[in-house]
Order: structure tokens, then sequence, then C-alpha cells
């Protein structure tokens, strides 16, 4: 069975100390800048140098992420960024853009790249696509079931999320908080609407009131382990870049020791109840398994919940009365669940209303936050755990020490780690003239390694009888060893080329810019042809089987689907990555974020003939994209862009709201009384934005772009108005 690893996440130096000690095999971490936990600690320039010396000095790997989608005025910043990681020997840098991907593959050669989750590899053909790139490692969405994860037969390593939080939205696909908000999730700045209460209307009717309806349990996998050491899963990975350093401590021993196999049973059942009370929103075995829709959502309450410990049978306006089911301690936090207060246990009281500092069946604390009436109690902090976890652990690395005195000879020292060896010569070995040392005192000199990462598991001594070391000598040299072995295993990547990258300029070549449409229904498709709209895309089978005898109707591939090629048409528009000109795609949706004009370049290098471009650029920035991207790459591409529609703002594998079909009018209402027509098509649940994007179809017509359209539920004669609208504008 090979070894997988275990990937633990860091949002600071005390973290990452965590992971290392508790036996992370490689650990994550973000820089100051193009993170997606833009709003973690996060590590400057001399913390980043500081990690990777401290992880290879343990023989840990780290991982830095640059996982954001990347606009053109910063990538020069991106790369500067990138190279001095990989100068300083990074192992590798998990990365989302596209663009960056490509560019990042010919800058840097040498540089290891990972596709992070936001890049949605959800399908062999895209796991093929980023082998191709020279791709090492692709990170596979929260979504995948093993049996999906199992098919992706392509040579690349794959990384799965074992444990942590789970988006309930598919990463990178999330445009929740950039639309509300204008705080990009695919630039870090998530503000977590996924966490916040909604009330579902279906058909007019409130079925559902104020509850957290699309917030996510946490992610624990930690009963099916051994299906996942069963695996082709590569590396192992704990979500978690915004939980405590004492967090990162307790999970990466809790898993160490599971993929180890040192957890009993009865362990693990009480290390879980621990786990609760350091973070737990609720547990689920996520979609690896395939829980149920049910299963994976807590509406009730969206953050940490902490650990049952028992319920409150009495109230006054001094005392809250408590029937205990697991102890409580003196500075533990606790929450009452229905009312959502919480507090810190300063004083506690035994059944006499004594202090005490531990109780463990009926118990007092002090009404300072105002309870009225019974509860269930929670521990959302273990006090004693805490302290615990704040001790130092230090992990040693074992090595073999050979020790060779031979009177006339250099004193001789050598120190393997099972990688490197280091031998150093000292002073000329003597011969006694009074007192001789011994070997067991060579040997108690030699193995005191105790301020040093290293243990001695073995000393091997070639001496002679009857001979003089001065132990200053034998000391100075044992140190002088180990530092030379410190040094080696943090010594720096030599072999770093960076390569030129020059791009060849098209002939640029006048283009007539086109209208196009996505429709929902009949009647939108059957309009869009009579007013002469130049592609109309339809995601419905049926429909498309029905009209595609016209040029127009193209097929817009299902979005985040592993078996989307399955359903090939003759014409196709995609959402996904793809080997475009393999599969005969030439046209690409927003969904593929270009926000830079390299992902435009290296899309159209892999067959794209035109590229919708992100909908969270501006249309300044759109102006300025098409300008940049001619004057350097000149034309035989071009750039289509949403000029009217209701942005999805969340594509949710399965059936998450228990919605009917398409006809039926479903909407989200969230606390602002904003409304979000949300509908299932079959395998997932979509989310549209409140509000219509709408851009100066004039202005776009002025730099040659195509202007789409995307309907939703207007009817016949609203389809004709906005066209016709935008047709007027144009002429």
């Amino acid at each position: 069975m090979k070894k997988q690893e275990l990937l633990i996440p860091a949002g600071d130096m005390d973290s990452v100390k965590q992971a290392i000690h508790h036996g992370a095999d490689a650990i994550y971490v973000g820089g100051k800048n193009f993170g997606a936990r833009k709003f973690a600690k996060n590590l400057d320039k001399e913390e980043l140098l500081e990690a990777i010396s401290l992880c290879h000095l343990y023989g840990v790997k780290l991982y830095v992420t640059m996982n954001t989608l990347v606009k053109n005025k910063e990538v020069d910043s991106f790369l500067e960024q990138a190279e001095f990681l990989y100068q300083n020997g990074v192992d590798a840098l998990i990365v989302q853009d596209f663009g960056m991907i490509c560019l990042l593959r010919e800058k840097f050669p040498n540089l290891e790249i990972h596709a992070s989750t936001q890049a949605n590899v959800c399908s062999k053909e895209t796991a093929q696509l980023f082998y191709e790139l020279g791709v090492k490692r692709i990170v596979l969405p929260r979504e995948m079931t093993l049996e999906e994860i199992e098919q992706i037969d392509v040579p690349i390593e794959k990384e799965v999320f074992i444990h942590g939080a789970l988006c309930v939205c598919y990463s990178g696909c999330c445009l929740m908080s950039s639309m509300l908000g204008g705080r990009s999730g695919n630039r870090g700045e998530c503000v977590g609407s996924c966490r916040l209460p909604y009330t579902l209307v279906k058909d007019g009717k409130v079925v559902k009131k104020n509850q957290y309806l699309l917030s996510m349990k946490e992610l624990n996998t930690s009963h099916r382990i051994q299906e996942l050491k069963q695996s082709s899963i590569d590396s192992f990975k704990v979500e978690g870049r915004m939980k405590s350093k004492e967090y990162v401590g307790f999970i990466t021993q809790f898993y160490r020791n599971l993929l180890d196999s040192k957890q009993k049973k009865e362990d693990l059942e009480e290390q879980t109840e621990q786990l609760k009370t350091l973070y737990h929103r609720g547990f689920t075995e996520g979609h690896l398994f395939k829980t149920e829709p049910k299963d994976l959502i807590h509406s009730a309450f969206p953050n940490h919940i902490g650990l049952e410990i028992g319920k409150v049978i009495a109230v006054t306006k001094e005392k809250i009365k408590i029937k205990l089911i697991r102890p409580l301690r003196q500075q533990d936090g606790i929450r009452f669940l229905n009312s959502r207060k919480g507090m810190i246990v300063n004083y506690l009281y035994d059944e006499q209303k004594k202090l005490t500092s531990f109780a463990q069946q009926i118990c007092y604390v002090d009404n300072k936050i105002g309870l009225e009436k019974e509860d269930i109690v929670m521990k959302t902090l273990d006090y004693s755990l805490i302290k615990k976890l704040e001790q130092p652990l230090l992990k040693k690395i074992p090595v073999k020490i050979e020790v060779v005195a031979k009177v006339g000879s250099c004193l001789k020292i050598t120190i393997y780690d099972g990688i490197h060896s280091v031998m150093q010569t000292g002073e000329i070995v003597e011969k006694a003239k009074n007192y001789p040392i011994t070997e067991e005192r060579i040997k108690e000199q030699v193995e005191k390694l105790g301020g040093t990462p290293f243990s001695c598991e073995d000393i091997n001594l070639i001496c002679d009888s009857d001979i003089f070391l001065s132990i200053k000598s034998l000391n100075m040299l044992r140190r002088n060893v180990v530092e030379e072995l410190m040094l080696k295993r943090i010594e720096r990547k030599k072999d770093c080329p960076i390569h030129e990258v020059v791009f060849k300029k098209n002939k640029l070549e006048k283009y007539v810019p086109k209208m196009t449409a996505l429709v929902h229904t009949e009647e939108q498709l059957t309009t869009c042809l009579e007013l002469g709209v130049d592609r109309i895309y339809v995601e419905n089978d049926t429909l498309y089987e029905k009209y595609k005898k016209y040029s127009q109707i193209y097929y817009l591939l299902p979005r985040s689907y592993p078996y989307a090629l399955k359903k090939k048409k003759e014409r196709m528009i995609t959402p996904n990555y793809y080997l475009f000109e393999k599969e005969n795609i030439a046209l690409s949706s927003y969904e593929l974020n270009v926000t830079n004009i390299y992902t435009a370049h290296y899309l159209a290098k892999y067959g794209l003939k035109t590229i919708t471009l992100s909908v969270e650029l501006s249309e300044e920035e759109i102006a300025s994209f098409i300008k940049q991207y001619q004057e350097t790459f000149g034309g035989g591409l071009s750039f289509e862009v949403l000029a009217y529609g209701k942005v999805e703002n969340m594509i949710i594998k399965g059936n998450i709201l228990d919605l009917a079909n398409m006809a039926s009018q479903n909407y989200l209402i969230d606390g602002k009384n904003r409304m979000f027509a949300v509908y299932f098509d079959g395998n997932h649940t979509h989310v549209l934005n409140n509000q219509v994007q709408s851009f100066s179809c004039e202005e776009l017509w002025t730099h040659q772009v195509n202007v789409r359209f995307n309907f939703y539920d207007e009817k016949k004669e609203e389809v004709k108005k906005i066209v016709k609208n935008r047709q007027e504008m144009i002429l």
C-alpha cells in the first residue's frame, strides 16, 4: 500500500510549528497576496523563508497558495512572488488561474504546480488537460464521490479534502459574495454568504423561514479512513487556515494516528468528543461517501456549536442549574444552544452551591448572560485541552552516528539521517598516558543531541583502547556535524532555471461582433430566432434536439459534472476546461473565470475561438482587457461579455433545497429581503443573483465584443424589448 500524504493548513508560523511537530507530511500556507484566505493572518516574506527552512529541516513539504484569480495589472506582482518562492525552495504552488498556471509552467520549468480546487477539475477529461500542461497535482472538488475520483485514471497526483469546512457551492464557481458586496471569493475575499439565514419560497408559499439553508456541516471522514487509504488518492487534505494553532496541532495528530493505524476505536470516540470542543458545526462524511442532502446542511446553526454536556434544569436571575452528562471545569466555555448565549465559566459551583473547579453531575454557574429558560448546554471550549495543546511538542529526527577513534589518525564522527550523511574529522587521537577515555563516556558525549532536532537511535563506536580525547574537542566535532546535517536538510533548490516567454503576435483582422443569448424556455428560444440572434445557447437536451437544425443553436454543456462530455453535441459552448480542439469545442462560457489576457491566450492555444470574459470584470476593465490583448497577441480570438442577465451565483451538487422542476417558481430570500431565483436541473441546484447585470452594449460593441443575454423567466415580449433595445443602441 502506497504512503499517502497528510496535508495540513497553517495560517501563521505558530500553526506551521504545530503541524510539523504533530506529524504533518506537508503543510500549505498563504502569503500576504494572492491567497484565497485573504482574512487569515498569512505569512510575510521573512516568515515564508522561515517556514520553508523549518519544514525542510524536519522533512516536511511546504506548499504556498497563490490560488486567486489574477487581473492584468497584477500579473507582474504574481510572477515576482512566484519567482521568490521558486528560488527559495518552495515545494509547490497551489494555483487557480489557468493563465498563470500555463505561464508559470513555461517561465519556471522546475516549479511544481498544483491545480487548486477552485480550478474545478471535475472529470477525467479536465484532469487530462492539466496533466498535459505539466501540472503535478489536482486538488479535486469536495463534491466528488470516492467512486468518481477512482475513475480519474490519469497519471496525475490527486489531492482530496478529508476534514474541515465545506462550501455549499463548487469552489471557484461561487459569485454570491462578489455579486452582493463586491468582495470576490475567487480573490480571497469571501464574506460567507452561505452562512447567513434564508427563507425558502416555493410557488409563493413560505416553506422554510429564516434558516441556515446553505450552511454546510463540517467534513469529518475519520470513521472511513480505511476506505480512503485503499483509494488512489495521493494526498489527504485538511481545511483550516483560519483555525487556531491548537486546532491545527490536534487535528494533525488525530489524522496522523488514524493513517498510521495507531488509533483504537475507543480512542477515536473520545478524541472526536474533544474535537467537538475545538470546532464543530455538525459533522458529515460529505459527498465523498454519497451523503444525502438533508445530512449535509445544519440549518439551525451556522457556526461552532461544541459538544453537548448536559441541560439546564432550573434558572434564576442569579444562578443556572445544570444536570451534566459530561464533565465541566472552571474556565471552560459553554453555550446554551437554543438561546445562543455563551459564557466562560469563571466560577463553578457544586450541588451545594460551593465553589469547585470540577463537576460531573449537578452544578451551578452564574447567570451573567440573562438566561431565562431551560436549554441544552454545549461545551465550546475545553480549557484543560487547550492548556495541554499549548505545551510544546518537539518532533525528533532519528539519526545514526558512527565514531572512529584510532591512535595516530584523526577522530571521525559521521551522522546519517537516512538520506544525508555528514562526516567531519577532528584532532589526532593520542595514546592515553594516564586516564584513557571510556567508550561509555564517548557515547555519552556524542549522544547529547537534546537541543537539536535529532535523536540518536543507534551509535557505532570503532575505537582503540587506552586513548585520550579532549571532551571539548569531542563536543565541538559533534556540534559541527549536527550543524552541517541541518544545513544539508534545509538546502535550497539549486536548479531553478528561468525561461523568457516570448509570444507570437497574430495579425489583427476586423471582427464583426455578434449577439448571443442563453435561454431557458422554448418561447425564449423561438423569440431569439425571430429576432436574428446570432447564437442561442440551451442547457436542455430535448430543446437542443428539437431545434438543432438551426445553425444558431448551441448546447451549453453541464457545468461541474463528471460526465458532461457524454452529452456532446454537434455545436457546443463549455463552462468547463477540456482539451477543446480534441473535443471540437470552440466557445467558452463565463464560468472559466477569464480575468487576464494570458488565460485567454492559453485557452486559445488549446482550441477556443471565442471566450466569454469573467462577470467579475467591470466595463472599464473589459475595455482595457481587449486593448491589452490586441497589443500583446494581436487577433485570432473573439470575446463575449454578459451584457444582460442574472448571474449564476452558485452551483450546488444535488437537490439541496428539495426543489421541484424548473417550471416551479422558487426563491431564497435573505435578511435584506433580496430574492434569489433557485432551480434544480436534475443534477445541480442553481442560485441566480437577485439583480440583473446590465452593461452598455454600445460601449461593448465599440470594442468589438460579442454581447450576451442570459434569459431565465422573461416572457416573449420582455425578450423582444431587451434585444431590440440593445440592437438600437448598437445601430
